[in-house]
């Protein structure tokens, strides 16, 4: 049976973000959380497939999925390149256009994953 509640940084992680950033969306209304019988945050998997778009939504159809920090983020003219430290030392190099960089907001320190199928690398936030 499929779980019904997350913990705060369970929730960040399937969301694509930092535990800080859940903790901001939350004062600012943005997420929708419990606390459970310690005080912490919770979040329902209702809540995460909402922001999330619902299940299917925004997610690429891959079975290799890093999850990491973006470390540095280079654009040159139509050009950016991303790298990611997906389980350190390991770290994942993409070159992606840099509308992408822009539209996904990707800069230094911030949660991406890097989803590889076939012989493409996608970013996703």
């Amino acid at each position: 049976m499929p779980r019904q509640v997350y913990s705060a940084s369970e929730a960040a992680k399937t969301l694509g973000i930092s535990l800080d950033t859940l903790r901001r969306w939350d004062r600012a209304g943005k997420i929708k959380t419990s606390r459970d019988k310690s005080n912490r945050r919770t979040v329902s998997a209702a809540e995460i497939d909402r922001l999330r778009g619902g299940r299917e939504s925004k997610h690429f159809s891959a079975r290799n999925r890093f999850v990491g920090t973006v470390t540095d983020v280079k654009v040159d003219g139509l050009i950016a390149q991303v790298e990611l430290v997906v389980d350190s030392p390991s770290r994942v190099l993409a070159i992606v256009t840099a509308d992408a960089v822009e539209e996904l907001g990707l800069r230094k320190g911030m949660s991406a994953t890097a989803v590889v199928k076939a012989t493409s690398v996608m970013v996703q936030q």
